[in-house]
């Protein structure tokens, strides 16, 4: 068994040759960073001969600027204590094979057994490129095989160059690709004297980045002194190297490689791009694109998610009348059954809202998307690539957060996690419509624009407005040094692949059922219990009552019952939680019955609608318009109505900024590996909240 590191530029289908040798399904996408994490797999090379394959984060070369580049240039460098491999196998990009070959040859002077990959051919054709590949073989002085994952072939003939390289039929370039001791002579000298056993460009990178190393002190010391002592500049030393390098990769190119003219293989391209990437125009574009998108997750998600809730509605109501009135059997209905609707209800969004991004990413328009809206989103903090989490977000922040996985700079991702949260989601809309039909007047100002309307536009500005200002606020907070590069590959137009749409939209879902939905089905139990349960004497207090009540009046049975849950919930955990919090809320123009709600709303905000009918003895079969009257009806203990407009707008202020999710926190949690950043997050949301809303409600009363 031998340890084989898989090693890439990013986008050069590394995720579907481990796929293609291990035989493990991997997640395969064409955005940069998509590959995060060390991926493990076994593969069969001969009948004597196994080994495990590593897949290693992307890179574009031996100069880490991220993370993820971190990790594969540990690894590389032999810095890693946990991976130790034995030779790798690079993919190489044949339709870009020039900047690939940057890598190749920094490979090579590493002098680590390698096996070239080459990727894309069929692409590399179709714009009219034609490699020698004996010839590119020669000139680099290591196999190169031509390779086509997504169909599975050349995988036998990679087998066997790989198992040729692992017992040294193939042997190191003794060589180097450009002479890497010319670059700086007495440092590199002086590092291979005092470390053993390394070439000259290794010992460049120990002069380079020796402080990432695992050194003694004393090493450290030396390696510094030698820098100190012979001027050696490392920024000159990367500059000449690359020059260098371009320069001989230059030559192999004319000699191997076949290329069309520049300017017929860029036409078609370029014209898009003009109209595009236009100042004016490509705005325009961007704008209509994210609008049909915003669009088209509602209405095309709308049908399943009726279907869902309907099945779950159904099947519930079903229970109910079959199984005995028992603390289980509302356990199952009110509580799992509950739990697993507000899981499964979310689905289609998540497939349909992936399934349409990676449509975007597959044509190559996500990354014109990112490129557009840098200069404006970097003002604040963030960079290009926050502009689709935070679009996403309008669906449901949950797969938007996870979108912002594409952010390479850990600052800009955190604070892309930390602001996405305040874009009005599809689950805010049942509490927006509710309250501004209660609190707002449907008048039509110049004859047709609907005041109801303005007012919902409003509130999805105020989240975006506030997220651009919290995210410029952040910035100063998180003291995260890491500069930010907007690098960013600009690929050719092309047609979507159909397979990897599907397989993203079925992925995502599974990562938010299993990940995602282990919280959700927690805090909706807990919630069942704190809203079934309450002290045994109030409780108890409550059946008696209800139970004089309905022997004195046997006609009004159905009405007492639920006036009896209402005063059951009323008593219940929930319902003293509601009632202890009402002094803090009194000051919103909120009651404890709005308190609940406020509670109960912390496991989905959608939750506020279902509990109001609850509170107001509504049943199952009335209508929304019932429950918007019984609303307006309400009063509070002085006689004024309970929902004015000050009111009114001051709790829709609060479902915009308040951290009403535990969803979403779970996410945050998952995404960033750590409590801290959900909790910081549930913090200042809540907070915000509060202010704002306490805000509106003096403006308005």
């Amino acid at each position: 068994m031998i340890q084989i590191g898989l090693v890439g530029n990013p986008n050069s289908g590394k995720s579907s040759l481990f796929n293609a040798l291990t035989g493990l399904n991997q997640k395969v996408g064409n955005f940069p960073g998509v590959t995060v994490d060390k991926k493990t797999g076994n593969t069969q090379l001969t009948e004597q001969l196994a080994a495990t394959i590593i897949d290693l984060p992307g890179t574009y070369s031996l100069y880490p600027k991220r993370g993820d580049e971190w990790v594969t240039y540990k690894v590389l460098m032999e810095q890693d204590t946990d991976v130790k491999v034995d030779m790798l196998v690079l993919l190489a990009d044949a339709a870009n094979l020039k900047r690939n070959l940057l890598f190749v040859s920094q490979i090579i002077d590493l002098k680590i057994p390698v096996v070239v990959a080459l990727t894309m051919m069929d692409l590399a054709r179709q714009k009219g490129i034609e490699i020698d590949i004996e010839g590119l073989e020669r000139e680099l002085g290591v196999p190169v095989v031509v390779v086509n994952p997504r169909k599975n072939k050349g995988i036998p003939q990679l087998k066997k160059a790989m198992a040729a390289t692992a017992t040294h039929q193939y042997r190191i370039p003794s060589r180097d690709f450009i002479t890497n001791k010319e670059l700086a002579p007495q440092a590199v000298d002086a590092v291979k004297e005092e470390i053993a056993g390394l070439s000259d460009y290794k010992a460049i990178h120990y002069l380079i980045n020796h402080e990432h190393f695992q050194l003694s002190p004393a090493e450290q010391d030396l390696i510094e002194g030698k820098e100190k002592a012979f001027n050696f500049n490392p920024t000159k030393t990367q500059a000449e190297e690359i020059l260098q390098r371009y320069a001989r990769i230059k030559g192999i190119m004319q000699q191997t490689v076949v290329e069309p003219d520049p300017l017929h293989k860029s036409l078609f391209t370029e014209k898009l791009d003009k109209l595009l990437l236009h100042r004016v125009w490509g705005y325009i574009i961007l704008l209509s694109v994210l609008f049909l998108l915003f669009q088209s997750v509602f209405l095309i998600a709308q049908y399943p998610m009726d279907a869902i809730e309907w099945t779950f509605g159904y099947l519930g109501s079903w229970l109910s009348s079959v199984l005995p009135q028992t603390w289980w059997s509302d356990l199952l209905t009110n509580g799992i059954l509950a739990g697993l609707s507000g899981i499964l209800v979310f689905v289609p969004q998540i497939m349909i809202l992936f399934g349409l991004i990676t449509l975007l990413e597959d044509t190559g328009y996500m990354a014109r998307i990112s490129f557009l809206t840098d200069k404006l989103m970097r003002k604040v903090g963030l960079n290009g690539k926050s502009v689709m989490p935070m679009i996403s977000a309008f669906a449901c922040a949950v797969p938007a957060i996870m979108t912002a996985r594409n952010i390479e700079n850990t600052k800009e991702r955190l604070l892309t996690i930390l602001v996405t949260p305040l874009m009005s989601c599809s689950a805010r809309l049942p509490v927006y419509t509710i309250l501004i039909g209660l609190v707002i007047p449907s008048k039509k100002l110049l004859g047709f624009i609907s005041l109801q309307g303005l007012v919902m536009m409003g509130l999805y500005l105020l989240g975006i407005v506030l997220a651009m200002l919290i995210s410029y606020i952040a910035k100063w907070f998180i003291k995260i040094k890491e500069k930010s590069f907007f690098i960013l590959e600009l690929p050719m137009y092309r047609a979507p692949r159909w397979k990897n749409v599907g397989t993203t939209m079925v992925q995502k879902a599974k990562i938010f059922v299993v990940d995602a939905g282990k919280v959700i089905m927690v805090i909706s139990l807990l919630l069942w219990a704190l809203s079934s349960y309450g002290p045994a004497d109030r409780m108890s207090n409550v059946e008696k009552q209800y139970a004089a009540l309905k022997a004195s009046q046997p006609a009004n049975v159905d009405e007492l019952e639920r006036e009896e849950n209402s005063e059951k919930l009323a008593n219940s955990y929930a319902g003293i939680l509601g009632k202890s919090i009402e002094p803090v809320i009194r000051p919103l123009g909120y009651d404890w019955k709005i308190g609940i709600a406020l509670i109960t709303s912390f496991a989905a905000r959608e939750v506020f609608v279902g509990t109001m009918a609850t509170l107001y003895s509504v049943g199952d079969d009335d209508s929304g318009l019932l429950l918007r009257e019984k609303m307006q009806q309400a009063k509070k203990a002085d006689g004024q109505p309970v929902y004015t407009l000050a009111t009114g707008i001051s709790l829709m202020v609060f479902y915009l900024l308040a951290m009403q999710c535990m969803s979403t926190l779970a996410v945050v949690k998952r995404e960033t590996r750590s409590w801290k950043w959900p909790a910081i997050q549930l913090a200042y949301m809540t907070g915000l909240a509060y202010v704002m809303s306490l805000l509106a409600y003096q403006l308005f009363s």
